[in-house]
C-alpha cells in the first residue's frame, strides 16, 4: 500500500468499529485508581478499567551527548525535523547512522547534489528482493516474522537491533552502502566524538560491515534451506557482493566548512513523559511481558518483537493484539 492508501484503511477501519475515536486529543497523564486508571487528555478527563499502549517505540529521535560540541555554524536535524534537501545548505552533510533511515536520507541528500559522508556504525543488511522475490515475502512465508519472544535466545538484543537497510520504491531498489558507494556517498566509521571541532571516527567499518555481510548470508541461507524443504518453485539462489570498504577516514573537521549540517539519524526510543505509572526499567523501557504490563489492567501492544519478530509492523501486530484482546476481555469479565 501506499502512505495514502494506508490512511485511507485505517478511517476506514474507525467508521466500521464506530468506536468514540477522539483526534487532536494529547494524553498527558496515566495514573492508577483503585478500580483502574485516570487519563487526563488535552481535552477533558477519562476513567478506564483497562489502558492500552500502542504508542509505538518510536517517539523521539536519539541524539548522542556530544551532539552539544557541534561548532554552532553546523547546522543539525534529526528525521522528525528533516523534510527535503532544501532546508540545509549546499555545503557538504554527514549523515549519522546507517539504518534505513539513514540510507534512505544519504541517498536523497547526495542526489540533491551535496557532497555526502555517511557515519556507520551497526547496521542490518538485506537486498530489497531474492531469487525474484520481496524480501519481506521470504520472511514472512518462511516463518522468520512469527519466532515468538519466548523463543529467541536473547531478547532483549533482538529487540534492540536497527531497523534493516530497506528502501521502498516501485522499482524495489536494493540501498545498501554498495550502492551509496556507487553515487559518491562517502563512508567512514561509528562517530565517537567531538575534540576540538573535529569529528573522530571509529576506526572498525570493515569488520562492522565484515558482520553484517556474514549475518545477511546466513539469513539467506536460512530462506534457500526452508524453499528446499518444502519444494517452493522459485528462481536459482543468488548471493551479493560482500561490502566495498575502502580505507575510511578517522576523523573530520567541522570547522573548515567541508561539513555545513549534520543529520542525526541515530534511532529513536519512546516517551513515557506522560506516564504515571512506575512501570519503566532503568533505561526508560516499559516492562511487560509479552504485552502484559507490570500493572493491573495494563497493556502494550506495536513495541519490537512484542510476542513476536513482527511485532511493529501494521500486518504483523494482529497476532499479538488477539493475546493482549484476550487478556483484556478476561479481566473485564471479572
Amino acid at each position: 500500500m501506499s502512505c495514502t492508501e494506508v490512511v485511507d484503511l485505517i478511517g476506514r477501519f474507525a467508521q466500521r468499529t464506530r468506536a468514540p475515536l477522539r483526534t487532536s486529543t494529547t494524553v498527558t497523564s496515566l495514573r492508577r485508581t483503585s478500580d483502574g486508571y485516570h487519563v487526563t487528555t488535552s481535552h477533558g478527563e477519562l476513567q478506564a478499567r483497562t489502558v492500552v499502549i500502542a504508542t509505538g517505540a518510536c517517539n523521539r529521535p536519539i541524539k548522542p551527548s556530544f551532539a552539544t560540541e557541534l561548532p554552532p555554524d553546523v547546522q543539525q536535524l534529526t528525521p522528525f525535523e528533516y523534510r527535503n534537501p532544501t532546508q540545509l545548505p549546499d555545503s557538504g552533510v554527514l549523515v549519522v547512522g546507517a539504518s534505513a533511515t539513514g540510507v534512505q536520507l544519504a541517498a536523497e541528500l547526495r542526489e540533491s547534489g551535496r557532497p555526502v559522508t555517511l557515519s556507520v556504525g551497526e547496521h542490518v543488511r538485506l537486498p530489497r528482493t531474492y531469487r525474484g522475490l520481496d524480501v519481506l515475502w521470504w520472511m514472512d512465508a518462511s516463518g522468520i516474522w512469527d519466532q515468538r519472544y519466548d523463543e529467541l535466545d536473547d531478547l532483549e538484543r533482538a529487540r534492540g537491533l536497527p531497523s534493516p537497510q530497506l528502501v521502498g520504491t516501485p522499482e524495489r531498489t536494493t540501498l545498501d552502502l554498495n550502492a551509496l558507494k556507487a553515487m559518491d556517498v562517502e563512508l567512514v566509521g561509528r562517530f565517537a566524538t567531538i575534540r576540538d571541532g573535529r569529528a573522530l571516527f571509529s576506526g572498525g567499518l570493515r569488520n562492522v560491515c565484515s558482520l553484517a555481510d556474514l549475518k545477511m548470508e546466513r539469513l539467506l541461507d536460512l530462506f534457500d534451506d526452508w524453499a528446499q524443504t518444502y519444494e517452493v518453485e522459485v528462481p536459482a539462489s543468488e548471493r551479493f557482493a560482500a561490502t566495498e570498504v575502502p580505507r575510511p577516514r578517522l576523523e573530520l573537521d567541522l570547522r573548515n566548512g567541508e561539513i555545513g549540517a549534520v543529520v542525526w539519524a541515530t534511532g529513536f526510543r519512546p516517551d513515557y513523559g506522560w506516564l504515571d505509572v512506575p512501570v519503566m526499567d532503568e533505561k526508560g523501557r516499559l516492562r511487560h511481558d509479552g504485552g502484559i504490563v507490570e500493572s493491573p489492567g495494563l497493556y502494550a501492544l506495536g513495541l519490537p518483537v512484542l510476542r513476536r519478530r513482527k511485532s511493529t509492523f501494521i500486518h504483523g501486530i494482529e497476532d499479538d493484539a488477539r493475546h493482549v484482546v484476550d487478556q483484556l476481555h478476561g479481566r473485564l469479565a471479572v
